[in-house]
């Protein structure tokens, strides 16, 4: 016979690795984010940006949209009875009327609308006379002139006794008191009713028709 076939033994299967299987597994699940963390990690983003917004809003709304107090002037008369202008007592009957260039000043962001005007003049104390102004609009930033129409008393005029000397001088002291009521409205959400009472004392020269050393003193109610 002939010899016999030598018998190779298999080789033995690769020994599967179930610790570096293992290993690997838990690697994968701790590499994959939990749920939890995801939403706590958005939760923060959207509490900060809330918050940053917050402080925006806060920060403009003291600042550029704090709502201002606007600023009224009254920058010069005209006499429309040239009578009175010449330096002459005005006799009983005459009718003298004056016309006041008035300014609203509004230094808001924000346009101011305004009622009824309401001036009252005075000389030496007493009442003189009195106008109401149209209702109107101060644009953002921006000065209004308008004018006013004032329909002296005479007979409260001719009463005091320093006229004649005044008006030898060309000048007449005279106070008024204006009041102007409103409301400032910002991006249709901030609504301030806005009231300003002003006081002014001034010269008017009857001549130039200017107002000479006015001062003016302002209560503003927001």
């Amino acid at each position: 016979m002939g010899e016999k076939e030598q018998v190779r033994p298999l080789a033995p299967a690769a020994a599967v690795d179930h610790h570096h299987s293992n290993n690997s597994d838990e690697e994968t699940v701790l590499k994959k984010p939990s749920p939890r963390r995801k939403y706590i990690k958005w939760g923060s983003c959207l509490v900060a940006a809330i918050i940053v917004v917050i402080v925006v809003v806060v920060t403009l709304i003291f600042t550029i949209f704090k709502v201002k107090e606007p600023e009224i002037r009254m920058n010069g008369v005209t006499v429309d009875n040239h009578g009175f202008m010449i330096g002459t007592t005005p006799g009983p009957g005459t009718n003298i009327s004056l016309i006041a260039d008035i300014s609203v000043k509004n230094p808001n962001y924000s346009s101011f609308r305004y009622k009824n005007t309401t001036t009252s003049l005075y000389y030496r104390g007493a009442v003189i006379g009195e106008a109401r102004g149209p209702p109107g609009q101060s644009k953002a930033r921006r000065t209004t002139r308008m004018n006013v129409t004032l329909d002296i008393i005479v007979d409260s005029l001719m009463k005091d006794p320093n006229l004649q000397n005044d008006l030898g001088t060309g000048l007449l002291t005279m106070s008024s008191y204006t009041v102007v009521g409103g409301r400032v409205k910002i991006l249709n959400i901030i609504k301030r009713h806005v009231t300003v009472r002003m006081n002014c004392t001034m010269k008017v020269n009857i001549y130039s028709r200017a107002i000479e050393d006015q001062e003016c003193k302002k209560k503003v109610k927001l």
